[in-house]
């Protein structure tokens, strides 16, 4: 009885996304919550379907290089396994010839994006009296490659500059904007909810400031993108809970008229073989199954779709064969060519840190549905 009643619940539910209709957070926590196969397909099918009124049936990628810059950094995320300190074996810090010498490679293959993030690294200051690093390797990128979109530095990243020149978020991403930063990746964000990063991530901006420095870039006119880190401690609920604040930061965006928005939403599985003993032991898996990651996929479709149109797998953490089914559940785009990543990779993902244009276009193919590339802010190219 209790299964036929969660059904025609279910059915209510994805009647109303496909009325058009936003679902609710206990609607959205209800769906994620289902276990049974058939359940799991209709609402992977209403996602699909979503996804087809919402974008149509050509699947997006772009073409980009990943440019780690360092990977000092002065926090200690449990689930990270790419930080070093300074003297370790295996930290690295680029200078900007190398950093110019891997976007000269980029742009020889065709990219129109470079993406870059980094540790926190007490050293690299905005105006700082050690080394204005941000601003000059910005300057230093858009004098050589102007054609190039940069994507870089997350609203963690905006913070620490802030809080080492002893500026406001503002003056920060204002000072990045003039110098040449095109658009901020919405990483940091794991899950917005401050008991969570208490525990995976405690040195971390709260989920406040992480919302106000989105919201604030949209004002200034620098779109970024969204995500959430899953299947680590976060409960269905907190999941949620979480899309729904990336939900309202959109729909103010829209509301105030601000000349920047969220672009993409993009789910980041927990990957833990490589991550730190303590988290493995409490998460108690190296990651969620793929079929897991596709079901929220699905989900998200339905709870953001009315408002973030552009979804993304990461072919990086499920590999390409999962991407492709979510492709198939709620997604709309293949992501980008990456040339490198060590983040994920130095973490035990197994999805590799490049792809060919090539691959991509074939495994779109694969899928019967018609590939197109486009810009970070997903115009046609």
């Amino acid at each position: 009885m209790v299964n036929k009643v969660s059904t025609i619940q279910v059915k209510d539910i994805l009647d109303r996304a496909i009325a058009g209709e936003d679902i609710s957070v206990s609607q959205g926590i209800q769906l994620v919550e289902q276990t049974e196969p058939e359940i799991r397909a209709s609402i992977a099918q209403t996602a699909d379907l979503l996804r087809q009124r919402q974008v149509g049936n050509n699947i997006t990628y772009v073409i980009n290089r990943n440019i780690n810059f360092t990977n000092i950094c002065e926090q200690h995320c449990s689930f990270c396994a790419f930080r070093r300190d300074a003297g370790e074996e295996g930290a690295f810090w680029l200078d900007n010839s190398q950093i110019i010498a891997k976007a000269q490679l980029a742009v020889d293959i065709g990219a129109t994006e470079i993406c870059m993030q980094g540790g926190l690294n007490p050293q690299a200051k905005l105006n700082g009296a050690s080394l204005p690093f941000y601003l000059n390797l910005v300057t230093e990128l858009k004098s050589h490659f102007p054609q190039l979109h940069l994507h870089a530095f997350s609203p963690q990243e905006i913070q620490f500059i802030a809080r080492e020149d002893d500026i406001s978020y503002k003056e920060v991403l204002l000072a990045l904007k003039e110098a040449g930063l095109g658009s901020m990746p919405g990483t940091a964000a794991e899950v917005l909810d401050d008991r969570v990063r208490k525990v995976i991530c405690p040195e971390k901006i709260d989920s406040a400031t992480w919302i106000e420095i989105v919201g604030l870039a949209h004002s200034l006119g620098i779109t970024t993108t969204s995500t959430m880190l899953s299947g680590h401690i976060e409960t269905p609920q907190q999941q949620i809970e979480h899309m729904a604040q990336l939900r309202s930061l959109q729909q103010t965006a829209i509301a105030n008229n601000y000349p920047a928005k969220i672009t993409e939403f993009i789910i980041l599985p927990f990957v833990g073989q490589e991550a730190p003993a303590p988290i493995r032991k409490r998460v108690g898996r190296d990651q969620p199954e793929v079929s897991e990651v596709l079901h929220l996929t699905a989900v998200a479709r339905i709870f953001l779709g009315n408002w973030i149109v552009n979804h993304q797998p990461s072919w990086v953490k499920i590999g390409l064969e999962g991407a492709k089914k979510a492709l198939q559940c709620g997604c709309n785009d293949l992501g980008g060519t990456l040339m490198e990543e060590h983040i994920t990779s130095m973490a035990g993902a197994q999805g590799g840190t490049n792809m060919t244009v090539s691959t991509l276009r074939q495994a779109i193919a694969d899928l019967n549905r018609a590939s197109q590339q486009r810009s970070t802010e997903y115009k046609y190219l």
